[in-house]
Formats: structure tokens, sequence, C-alpha cells
């Protein structure tokens, strides 16, 4: 486990936008296409908007959310329209979003055509992930209906979980695209998920999901 400590979340912030941007950088000189997967939530939002200032081919940045509420962007919970607001404007407004939710009264309605388009970003290029203080990342609840499933190794890219911490139903990434991002960090903050994360390492994924990128995550960590 890799873990960087900052002494303050405005530097581990800095830090982690310019690694990301470098990762993109060095990525784009030999790839015709590169991804970002992001989380949703307010934590990663300075991140996203230092990104969105940076001097970078956005134009082939493809981006893409770990997971999504099956809810509409005029929501106040919707991940999309986040991502819209903090990262997909000035220089980023040019990169091209991948979809994970479409107009249905359930994420099976649309799964495939959803799956579809994340299959086509297939391989992450840079992975971008948050934990609960539940030890959950992406929509990978423990205690989730389908967990098991989406933590098998032939697990299909995106699936659709319900869980009782989740709220609304779910869409997200599963743990093989997951662990095959080609550059991986998980940003939290704070002592609770501090010690969940220590928790993680010795349980098992069905109770700690985070622990399938621990192996290979750089970790940033701030009070």
């Amino acid at each position: 486990m890799n873990l960087i400590e900052y002494p303050d979340r405005e530097l581990m912030m800095l830090a982690l936008a310019d690694k990301v941007a470098s990762q993109l950088r060095r990525a784009l000189e030999v790839e015709d296409r590169v991804t970002l997967c992001v989380p949703g939530g307010t934590t990663p939002g300075p991140v996203f908007d230092i990104l969105s200032g940076l001097d970078l081919d956005w134009a082939r940045v493809w981006v893409m959310l770990n997971d999504e509420r099956w809810v509409d962007e005029t929501s106040p919970r919707s991940n999309t329209a986040l991502l819209r607001n903090r990262l997909l404007r000035g220089a980023a407004a040019l990169a091209h979003l991948v979809p994970l939710y479409a107009p249905a009264e359930t994420p099976e309605d649309r799964l495939d055509e959803l799956s579809r388009g994340v299959r086509a970003a297939l391989p992450l290029t840079v992975l971008l992930l948050g934990m609960g203080a539940d030890m959950h990342t992406a929509s990978l609840f423990p205690g989730a209906d389908r967990l098991a499933e989406a933590l098998a190794p032939d697990a299909p890219p995106v699936m659709a979980l319900r869980a009782d911490a989740a709220g609304e139903p779910r869409i997200t990434l599963t743990a093989p695209v997951l662990r095959a991002a080609m550059h991986c960090h998980l940003l939290i903050t704070g002592a609770e998920k501090r010690a969940a994360l220590e928790r993680a390492a010795s349980l098992p994924e069905t109770e700690a999901p985070v622990r399938i990128v621990l192996s290979n995550a750089t970790i940033h960590w701030a009070p």
C-alpha cells in the first residue's frame, strides 16, 4: 500500500491534480485517446477545478465516472451534473463524457447501451477513486445485492447494484475494470477514513470492497 500523507488538503489537491495531469500527458504522447475515470461527491471537487484549467489535449481525453446514482442531471445528487459543473468546463469542456446514466425507470433498462460506451473507453488510463467510511469505493457497497458478482474476476465492466446505504439504485464499474487501470489513485481525508483504510487491509473484499485496489493504488491522505 503506497500511502502519501499531506499536511493539509489544499496541498494534497494541488499535488494530486498535477500527478493526474502528468500521467495523462505522458499517455497522450503514445495513445490516440486516453480515459480519465473519477469519483462523484464533493471531496474531489478541488482536483476537478484545477484540472479544468490545465493545458491538456482535452479533445483526446474521455472522462467517465466510477459510478452514478440513477437520477437525472436535474437532481442535486447527480454525479454527472457535478462533473459538468466542476471538471467539464473551461479547457476541459472539449473532453468526451462517457455516460453512466440514460433516461429510464431502472438502470437495467439502459445497461446494455451504457456498457457499450464503457467498453469503448477501456482500459482506464488514470483512475481516481474515493472511499466511504464503510470502506466502499465506486458503488461497491458492503452488503450490496450483487456485490459478489461485481467483485468476481469475470464480472462485466458495468453493473447495476442496490444497497441500503446507497439510497438510489446505482450503476458502477466493477472490480476487473478498476484493477486493470494503468494508474490508480485513492483520495481520502480525515481520521475516520484513515482508520477505515487501515482496517480494510485485513478484511475480505466483501466487507471492505476498497481492498480490490489497495495493492496497486497510490493513496493520498490529508487530515
